[in-house]
């Protein structure tokens, strides 16, 4: 009896460290958890407070360091002129390929390279032996038919004959204007097929370019215009160019932009200036503009109203009510103000990054600043 209730102590003194060891265990898990929890919670507050702070909560607040320059510039005046770069190369006024409109041999040649000719002037004949032979046979049917043929007869011949008229024509080609003989393709004795070129006119008492302008700048181009055009052949001065041509239609350029091609002409070119040489040249518009012109950095817009800061003659600083229009590149035009051209205006320059760099040296650590200049 004794025994059994030594064994029932026992059993009950375990169970009872078992009870304590478990109530142990699980006061541990929940403080842990309560720490995690606490440290994600303040790590997340510490960031929010980072991101919108810029600097962290322990961390005593900087004052925001910047150093302000002041820099004078004047109000100045520009005259303003489109000019229109231009390169090309010069061909004839006028070019005749001559094309024979007839098969057959060439019987003559009657002109050589570098002639003169007039318009009119028979360049070569081929063999008509065969068209001659047809004129003659119908002007001898027409007369017979005039005298015994009917009407109807009579008009089909005369129809004919003038057909074989102008074949007979076509066995020579003439010049179309006063020009030079630029090249020569044909001797006599030979054959050749109807359409073929054997000669080449050329009207050198002008020259002609045609140039490619973009449609940006063609609101400044006018027919009559000057251009002016430099060649590497002469460089005894500059030459005088007209546009004498500006195309209806434009066209579209593999690099996306529209162009025209528009034609110059030179009047009375130098004898020494050659159909095929090269130019640079340019364009300027009708017309100078004058503006007023200041740094749009001194322009301070505030509601949609414009001030700059004036500096008078004993240094002191005035406020100018102004009215802008900014033109690029940091300049803009003076369209409305108390300013005229030599007026000294004030530009401030607030250089905020020598408050970070203050902030790195005057942190916790106390180490040396920066001074600003």
């Amino acid at each position: 009896m004794h025994d059994t209730s030594n064994e029932l102590n026992t059993e009950h003194q375990v169970r009872n460290q078992l009870r304590k060891k478990l109530r142990r265990q699980r006061i541990k898990r929940l403080v842990t958890t309560f720490v995690i929890l606490a440290l994600i919670v303040f790590g997340l507050y510490v960031y929010t407070f980072y991101k919108e702070n810029n600097r962290f909560p322990w961390t005593q607040e900087k004052e925001q360091v910047s150093a302000v320059k002041e820099v004078e510039a004047k109000v100045y005046e520009n005259v303003f002129s489109t000019t229109i770069d231009l390169s090309g190369y010069v061909e004839p006024i006028e070019i005749q390929k001559v094309i024979l409109r007839a098969a057959g041999a060439v019987t003559d040649v009657y002109v050589k390279e570098g002639d003169r000719v007039k318009k009119g002037d028979v360049l070569i004949a081929l063999d008509n032996t065969s068209q001659l032979y047809e004129v003659a046979n119908l002007q001898a049917e027409l007369e017979r038919i005039q005298l015994t043929g009917s009407q109807r007869e009579l008009e089909l011949t005369e129809l004919r004959l003038k057909s074989a008229m102008n074949r007979l024509d076509y066995t020579k080609a003439i010049a179309n204007f006063d020009g030079v003989v630029a090249e020569v393709n044909v001797s006599v004795g030979d054959y050749f097929e109807a359409g073929s070129s054997a000669m080449t006119i050329i009207d050198r008492s002008r020259l002609k370019a045609t140039v490619e302008i973009d449609e940006i700048d063609m609101q400044y181009v006018k027919l009559g215009q000057k251009a002016v055009l430099y060649f590497d052949s002469y460089s005894d001065s500059s030459i005088d160019a007209e546009v004498s041509y500006i195309p209806m239609l434009g066209r579209y350029t593999n690099q996306g932009i529209g162009v025209m091609d528009v034609e110059l002409t030179i009047a009375d070119p130098p004898a020494s200036i050659a159909p095929g040489y090269t130019f640079e040249g340019s364009i300027t518009s009708e017309g100078e503009t004058k503006l007023v012109l200041l740094p749009q950095s001194a322009v301070t817009t505030t509601r949609g109203s414009s001030t700059v800061t004036k500096k008078l003659a004993d240094g002191s600083t005035v406020k100018v009510p102004v009215t802008v229009k900014y033109l690029g590149e940091g300049i803009s035009q003076l369209l409305n103000g108390d300013l005229k051209v030599g007026d000294t205006v004030v530009i401030r320059r607030t250089d905020t990054t020598a408050g970070a760099f203050a902030a790195i040296g005057g942190g916790a650590g106390g180490g040396p600043g920066m001074r600003v200049f």
